[in-house]
């Protein structure tokens, strides 16, 4: 099954945005092709300083960025809504060598439609 997780929590909602990529690990694990798109506050998430925060607590907690790499080493892909980065100041240089993409309004109505199932966090 195809599966999309469309994320808006950012840094501020740590609880849920972890929820998210927890979620989007579990699913690849479990042998389903996912997607992941972010929009509004989570793109924040992918700052260095961000990535590198324990968002989850008990036994799901480990650094967002090893939730990151697990997901794109899973084969899952991650876009960011490019109109979210521009309004927060997130630059193409700052996401070099992070395996995500940035994707226009358009990308998440495509990916919708493409997915057998869409969760959402917002």
């Amino acid at each position: 099954m195809k599966i999309l997780v469309h994320l808006t929590h950012g840094p501020s909602a740590p609880t849920q945005a972890d929820r998210a990529f927890l979620i989007a690990k579990t699913a690849i694990e479990e042998g389903h092709q996912v997607s992941m798109f972010l929009a509004g506050a989570a793109v924040e998430l992918m700052r260095d300083e961000n990535l590198n925060q324990t968002l989850g607590i008990g036994e799901t907690a480990i650094t967002l960025r090893d939730s990151v790499n697990s997901i794109i080493e899973g084969g899952g892909k991650i876009v960011l809504s490019k109109v979210s980065c521009g309004a927060r100041g997130i630059e193409e240089a700052e996401l070099e060598g992070k395996k995500v993409e940035l994707g226009m309004p358009n990308a998440l109505v495509k990916m919708t439609v493409e997915n057998d199932r869409v969760i959402t966090y917002g």
